[in-house]
């Protein structure tokens, strides 16, 4: 099973940038389609962006698209979620999964995650 950390979340002014760091342990990682989800105070968590296996195909939220871009190093087992142009709403707790299937919005194990990273975007 693959081992998941989320880092580089942060307080940012609207507008500003963050970049997200996902590492995830195993040696199976590059098998995985992989993905970013976040998690709003008292909403459900959400699906914001996935990448296939060998990175070749992102697909994203309509909320974010245009701005956010997903990224991977498979070398180093690595995801990572540029995301530029940050509004309030992007305020959330943002964690990584692998994916159920490619192109799936869906995490492959609704019952595992990280201690994912929080994202605050002032107004």
């Amino acid at each position: 099973q693959v081992q998941l950390v989320e880092s580089g979340g942060g307080l940012v002014q609207a507008g500003g940038s963050l970049r997200l760091s996902c590492a995830a342990s195993g040696r199976t990682f590059s098998s995985y389609t992989m993905g970013w989800f976040r998690q709003a105070p008292g909403k459900e968590r959400e699906f914001v962006a996935g990448i296939t296996r060998n990175g070749g195909s992102t697909y994203y939220a309509d909320s974010v698209k245009g701005r956010f871009t997903i990224s991977r190093d498979n070398a180093k087992n690595l995801v990572y979620l540029q995301m530029n142009s940050l509004k309030p709403e992007d305020t959330a707790v943002y964690y990584c999964n692998p994916m159920s299937s490619t192109y799936s919005r869906y995490p492959l194990w609704d019952d595992y995650w990280g201690q994912g990273t929080q994202v605050t975007v002032s107004s």
